[in-house]
């Protein structure tokens, strides 16, 4: 995890590392904690030793936002870690949790039932509905073999990673690879999901490279003079994955055939399908930890070209490589144009990369104002948002450090856990930190790492989930006290799209402003958010047009009858449900 040196210290007016202070006593409740009202603390996340003597221990797991058994409603799938004794079958495995939405404010964990335990070192979680059944299916990422949960419509799940080719357990008894960030998307336009898997270390398990240890090679594994975990720099990176979904339940794996598979020995963390120049065809970014990041643009006869360093994502603007973890995509401009922020390590900004529109990108994290005050924080999730539906998509990221031994060192000016940063968006290219109320969301404190943004009230206003490091999981809800009207949309792809309508582009018209959102599978931190498609509209209380670009190629315009309500669009049949206030909605007046 590289850095640009130390930086200097930022303490708040209690002499707190501003990493866990900076709060204000009095302002808007723009989020609040509601993780123990929601039945979420009875889950806890475990990651390794408290220590983090190696590098996968410290890494975090994701958290997926899926309506896995079709009420409407969003439920909650969180990853859960392991311990080196787990890992190599000398004591249990923690389980991961699926949260079932019981559409009064609170959630049921039914793991167990379901089938989606997973009890294995769980990194990531993406979801998508691979065999276009209608139902979504959940692809989990592991060190050691991963997992492809079937849905089998009655609210359980079947692994049938062996079966489809994709388990990816390709270690041996000593090395397990670390999979880490997968993403959906159908890059060959034949209407079926393909899935690439990103790939992150292959560790050595009877030769670990432990922090503090003397092993020669191992000793020059220090942050700011204290020894620490090694990695990534020094270890064997792993290969990346992608499969061709074959259409009878099966995939086959194409990345070495397409130049795909990560050759540079990259440290492989996100991944996401996105059409980054607008072509209508899914290009595939992938955030590399201290290397040099990857973007292929799709050419649209099966293969792709890797322009990562035409395109300027592969650097930031100083020309340096960065600890790339986290991506979040959205039209921040409203110009039409998915621009980028990949998050970074402590001492280094995140960075906005600005879309002119043809998938070239730009480093003007300064220049929008993200950069200074997030310097200190060690940045994971991320995720573009209209938190206050004012039509601008704001900015948030989730935070905390990877070296425990930093609390240890209070003059540094960093926290092992930390509080999330929210930016507001103010319509003209800069952004704005929201200020941290003290006893609000944006004031706890936590060890941060995947998150995931969606409307899990169905009140219109996006809610987020943080998957924290040995601890239990921080559900942060709206409750912004703005009275600005939106719509949601759930879309159902037809015949020649995937069915959940991955990698669909919508085009909203109102208040003066056309926006864009995009229907994505991944993303964030090794996690994946409510594929619904949201829009804030001021104090629009009518939309003028949505327009959607399907990606079979067939562009649908529909004009929705009112505001504040869930529609459910089918391709090529318009309009074909409703959901206002959490249930059907009755006779438009």
């Amino acid at each position: 995890m590289t850095n640009s040196g130390p930086h200097a210290a930022v303490f708040d007016n209690q002499h707190r590392p501003i990493t866990a202070g900076g709060f204000v006593k009095t302002g808007p409740a723009t989020f609040i904690d509601a993780t123990e009202k929601a039945g979420l603390t009875k889950w806890r996340n475990v990651t390794g030793s408290p220590e983090k003597r190696v590098i996968i221990e410290a890494k975090g797991s994701g958290v997926c936002l899926v309506d896995y058994d079709n009420d409407g409603w969003i439920d909650i799938y969180l990853v859960n870690g392991s311990t080196l004794d787990g890992l190599t079958g000398k004591g249990p495995s923690p389980h991961a949790a699926l949260f079932h939405n019981n559409h009064d404010g609170t959630f049921t964990d039914v793991s167990a039932s379901a089938g989606v335990e997973n009890d294995r070192w769980g990194t990531g979680c993406v979801v998508g509905d691979y065999d276009n059944d209608g139902w979504p299916d959940l692809y989990v990422t592991n060190v050691g073999a991963s997992r492809l949960y079937h849905n089998n419509h009655n609210g359980t799940f079947t692994d049938v990673a062996v079966q489809a080719g994709v388990a990816l357990d390709g270690g041996t008894a000593e090395i397990a690879t670390d999979h880490t960030g997968a993403t959906f998307g159908d890059y060959d336009g034949d209407g079926r999901l393909d899935l690439f898997v990103a790939g992150y270390i292959d560790l050595d398990l009877k030769n670990s490279p432990l922090s503090g240890s003397n092993t020669a090679g191992y000793d020059f594994c220090q942050y700011r003079g204290i020894k620490v975990m090694c990695g990534p720099r020094g270890l064997p990176g792993a290969h990346d994955h992608l499969f061709h979904n074959n259409g009878d339940g099966t995939f086959s794996d194409v990345s070495k055939k397409l130049g795909m598979d990560g050759p540079n020995g990259y440290y492989g963390l996100d991944a996401l399908f996105v059409d980054v120049n607008n072509d209508g065809k899914p290009d595939l970014l992938v955030a590399n930890d201290s290397t040099p990041n990857y973007l292929y643009i799709n050419q649209g006869n099966g293969t792709f070209k890797d322009e990562s360093y035409e395109s300027g994502f592969a650097l930031n603007g100083d020309g340096r490589e960065a600890a790339n973890m986290g991506l979040a995509v959205g039209d921040y401009e409203n110009n039409g144009h998915l621009s980028l922020v990949s998050t970074t390590f402590s001492d280094d900004y995140p960075i906005l990369f600005r879309n002119n529109g043809k998938g070239a990108f730009s480093d003007v994290s300064y220049q929008a104002g993200i950069a200074q005050s997030s310097i200190p924080f060690v940045k994971f999730g991320d995720g573009f948002l209209d938190y206050d539906n004012d039509g601008w998509k704001d900015l948030f990221m989730v935070n905390g450090h990877v070296y425990p031994q930093v609390d240890q060192h209070p003059e540094w000016g960093q926290s092992y856990a930390q509080r999330a940063l929210l930016y507001r968006n103010l319509g003209n290219g800069k952004f704005e930190l929201a200020p941290a109320v003290e006893g609000t969301g944006l004031a706890v404190v936590t060890v941060g790492r995947g998150a995931a943004f969606g409307d899990l009230f169905n009140d219109g206003k996006i809610d987020v989930v943080i998957n924290s490091m040995d601890g239990v999981p921080v559900l942060l809800r709206n409750v912004n006290p703005d009275l600005h009207h939106w719509i949601e949309i759930q879309l159902i792809g037809g015949l020649k799209s995937p069915r959940d309508a991955v990698g669909t582009s919508v085009y909203l018209t109102a208040n003066r402003m056309r926006q864009r959102g995009d229907v994505l599978s991944g993303g964030s931190y090794l996690s994946s958010n409510d594929m619904r498609v949201h829009f804030g509209l001021g104090n629009s209380d009518r939309v003028e047009q949505v327009e959607i670009h399907w990606p079979s190629g067939a562009v649908e315009k529909v004009t929705p009858p009112a505001v504040d309500r869930i529609y459910k669009i089918t391709e090529g049949k318009g309009i074909s449900g409703e959901m206002c206030d959490g249930k059907a909605c009755g006779p438009i007046h």
